[in-house]
C-alpha cells in the first residue's frame, strides 16, 4: 500500500520507478552540513542517510527546535494532495525496505511548533486549490503541525544551487539576524549578481509562505 501510494504521487511528476528514478542528492548533505556549521552542537540534531528516516520525523524531540530543515526528495500529487509528501529514507542500515514516505496526512499529525520549517526539495510550496479550503498541500500541513512559517519551493530545484542558496540563507538568519523573510530575499539577491547563478531557476523557486515577520 505504501509504495503504491508514493509511485502514484511520483507518477504525477513524470517519474515511473520510485526506486530507480529518485536519485541520491549529494548536494543536500553538504547543505546541511554547512548549516550545521552555523549553529552550536549543542542545540542541533543532525539526521544523514538512513537516520533521515520517518521515526525521525516523527520524533517529539523535533518539537524543542526553532528550526526544521528537510533536504531531500518532494513529490507532488495535483490531483490527490494526501498523495504528496516528502520521501526519507526507504531503506533501513541493513538494506530492507522501510517505510520512508511522510505524506500530507502524517504532516498534519505531526507536533512541530518550530518558528520556521525549510523544505528543501523540489515542488514542494505547491498544491491543490479547493473551493472552500483555499491551497491545500505539504505548506498547509506543516502550518497545521503548529509551524508559523515555511520556506517551500514552487518548482524543480538544481541541487548544488539549492546548497549555496540555503547556506546564504541560513546565515543571513543565524549571523546577522535577519528575520527570515529578510534573510531569503538577501541570499537570493546575492545569488543573483554572481554570474554563476545569475538565472532566476537557480534561486527563484524558494518563496516563504505564512508568518512574514
Amino acid at each position: 500500500m505504501l509504495l503504491a501510494s508514493i509511485q502514484r504521487s511520483a507518477s504525477n511528476v513524470g517519474i515511473a520507478t520510485v526506486n530507480e528514478s529518485l536519485s541520491r542528492l549529494p548536494g543536500t548533505r553538504q547543505e546541511a552540513e554547512r548549516i550545521l556549521a552555523l549553529v552550536p552542537s549543542s542545540q542541533s540534531k543532525q539526521a544523514f542517510g538512513f537516520a533521515a528516516n520517518r521515526a525521525t520525523a516523527n520524533s517529539p524531540d523535533l518539537s524543542q527546535y526553532r528550526m526544521i530543515h528537510f533536504g531531500t526528495h518532494g513529490l507532488l500529487n495535483s490531483e490527490n494532495p494526501q498523495l504528496s509528501g516528502i520521501v526519507l529514507s526507504l531503506v533501513d542500515p541493513q538494506g530492507k525496505p522501510q517505510d520512508g514516505f511522510l505524506g500530507l496526512t502524517q504532516v498534519y499529525n505531526l507536533k512541530l511548533p518550530a518558528e520556521l520549517v525549510v523544505l528543501s526539495a523540489c515542488q514542494t510550496g505547491l498544491g491543490q486549490n479547493i473551493q472552500g479550503e483555499g491551497l491545500v498541500g505539504l505548506t498547509r500541513g506543516f502550518m497545521y503541525a503548529g509551524t508559523p512559517r515555511i520556506v517551500a519551493s514552487m518548482w524543480s530545484v538544481d541541487d548544488a544551487a539549492t546548497a549555496e542558496l540555503m547556506q546564504r540563507f541560513y546565515q543571513g538568519m543565524l549571523k546577522q539576524n535577519r528575520t527570515p523573510a529578510a534573510a531569503l530575499r538577501a541570499a537570493q539577491v546575492e545569488m543573483w549578481q554572481q554570474q554563476k547563478w545569475r538565472s532566476p531557476y537557480y534561486w527563484a523557486a524558494f518563496v516563504m509562505q505564512g508568518e512574514w515577520r
